[in-house]
Protein backbone atom coordinates (compact mmCIF):
# COMPACT_ATOMS: atom_id res chain seq x y z
CA UNK A 1 0.00 0.00 0.00
CA UNK A 2 1.23 3.36 -0.95
CA UNK A 3 1.45 5.87 1.40
CA UNK A 4 1.51 9.57 0.55
CA UNK A 5 2.41 10.48 4.39
CA UNK A 6 3.33 9.88 7.77
CA UNK A 7 -0.39 10.73 8.66
CA UNK A 8 -1.69 7.90 6.31
CA UNK A 9 -0.12 5.33 8.54
CA UNK A 10 -2.66 3.81 11.35
CA UNK A 11 0.45 3.17 13.42
CA UNK A 12 1.56 7.44 13.54
CA UNK A 13 -2.56 7.82 13.71
CA UNK A 14 -2.69 5.29 16.75
CA UNK A 15 0.42 6.74 18.25
CA UNK A 16 -0.39 10.52 18.02
CA UNK A 17 -4.07 9.91 19.63
CA UNK A 18 -2.49 8.15 22.79
CA UNK A 19 0.21 10.58 22.91
CA UNK A 20 -2.57 13.02 23.13
CA UNK A 21 -3.99 11.22 25.99
CA UNK A 22 -1.27 10.91 27.84
CA UNK A 23 -0.14 14.34 27.46
CA UNK A 24 -3.67 15.48 28.73
CA UNK A 25 -3.16 13.07 31.96
CA UNK A 26 -0.37 13.72 32.60
CA UNK A 27 -1.64 17.60 33.37
CA UNK A 28 -3.10 16.39 36.40
CA UNK A 29 -0.50 14.58 37.65
CA UNK A 30 0.64 16.19 41.48
CA UNK A 31 3.01 19.39 40.68
CA UNK A 32 6.14 17.68 41.57
CA UNK A 33 5.95 15.14 38.94
CA UNK A 34 5.25 18.08 36.05
CA UNK A 35 9.00 17.77 34.91
CA UNK A 36 9.73 14.32 36.03
CA UNK A 37 7.51 11.49 35.37
CA UNK A 38 5.02 13.56 33.66
CA UNK A 39 7.70 14.84 30.94
CA UNK A 40 9.28 11.88 30.38
CA UNK A 41 5.86 9.86 29.41
CA UNK A 42 4.93 13.05 27.07
CA UNK A 43 8.34 13.23 25.60
CA UNK A 44 8.53 9.68 25.62
CA UNK A 45 5.07 8.85 23.72
CA UNK A 46 5.79 12.40 21.46
CA UNK A 47 8.99 10.55 20.41
CA UNK A 48 7.38 7.52 18.99
CA UNK A 49 5.30 9.74 16.62
CA UNK A 50 8.03 12.07 15.67
CA UNK A 51 10.41 8.83 15.07
CA UNK A 52 7.62 7.43 12.43
CA UNK A 53 7.28 11.18 10.82
CA UNK A 54 11.03 11.53 10.21
CA UNK A 55 11.83 7.89 8.88
CA UNK A 56 8.97 8.16 6.57
CA UNK A 57 10.53 11.42 5.00
CA UNK A 58 13.71 9.72 4.86
CA UNK A 59 12.71 6.55 3.82
CA UNK A 60 12.70 7.08 -0.12
CA UNK A 61 16.63 8.02 -0.08
CA UNK A 62 17.76 5.19 2.56
CA UNK A 63 15.62 1.95 3.82
CA UNK A 64 18.26 1.51 6.29
CA UNK A 65 17.10 5.21 7.81
CA UNK A 66 13.60 3.93 7.51
CA UNK A 67 13.77 1.55 9.55
CA UNK A 68 16.26 2.45 12.10
CA UNK A 69 13.65 4.59 12.79
CA UNK A 70 10.92 2.48 13.02
CA UNK A 71 13.09 0.35 15.46
CA UNK A 72 13.81 3.71 17.77
CA UNK A 73 9.46 4.06 17.80
CA UNK A 74 9.59 0.59 18.93
CA UNK A 75 11.92 1.32 21.92
CA UNK A 76 10.16 4.30 22.89
CA UNK A 77 6.97 2.03 23.07
CA UNK A 78 8.09 -0.54 24.77
CA UNK A 79 9.64 2.62 26.87
CA UNK A 80 6.09 4.14 27.75
CA UNK A 81 4.98 0.48 29.05
CA UNK A 82 7.79 0.75 31.90
CA UNK A 83 6.47 4.21 32.40
CA UNK A 84 2.77 3.99 32.34
CA UNK A 85 2.88 1.04 35.24
CA UNK A 86 5.35 3.68 37.47
CA UNK A 87 1.99 6.04 36.55
CA UNK A 88 -0.04 3.05 37.75
CA UNK A 89 1.90 2.26 40.89
CA UNK A 90 2.25 5.81 42.08
CA UNK A 91 -1.76 5.97 41.75
CA UNK A 92 -1.83 8.67 39.28
CA UNK A 93 -4.27 6.72 37.03
CA UNK A 94 -6.46 3.82 37.38
CA UNK A 95 -6.13 -0.10 36.52
CA UNK A 96 -8.34 0.46 33.41
CA UNK A 97 -6.09 3.46 31.97
CA UNK A 98 -3.35 1.17 32.72
CA UNK A 99 -4.65 -1.74 31.18
CA UNK A 100 -5.67 0.70 28.00
CA UNK A 101 -2.28 2.27 27.58
CA UNK A 102 -0.37 -0.77 27.87
CA UNK A 103 -2.77 -2.91 24.93
CA UNK A 104 -1.99 0.23 22.78
CA UNK A 105 1.18 0.49 23.04
CA UNK A 106 1.89 -3.48 22.37
CA UNK A 107 -0.42 -3.16 19.70
CA UNK A 108 1.87 -0.14 18.06
CA UNK A 109 4.81 -2.23 18.99
CA UNK A 110 3.62 -4.95 16.75
CA UNK A 111 2.38 -2.67 14.16
CA UNK A 112 5.76 -0.66 13.91
CA UNK A 113 7.54 -4.42 13.70
CA UNK A 114 5.25 -5.62 11.05
CA UNK A 115 6.30 -2.19 9.10
CA UNK A 116 9.82 -2.90 9.91
CA UNK A 117 9.31 -6.76 8.00
CA UNK A 118 7.94 -5.10 5.36
CA UNK A 119 10.94 -3.14 4.45
CA UNK A 120 13.22 -5.66 5.64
Amino acid sequence: MKHSSFEDLEVFQKAYRISLEIHQASLGFPSIEHYGLGQQIRNASKSICANIAEGFGKRSYSKKEWIRYLTIAVGSSDEMRVWSRYCLDLGYVDEPVWRQWDTEYRQIVKMLQGLIRSWS
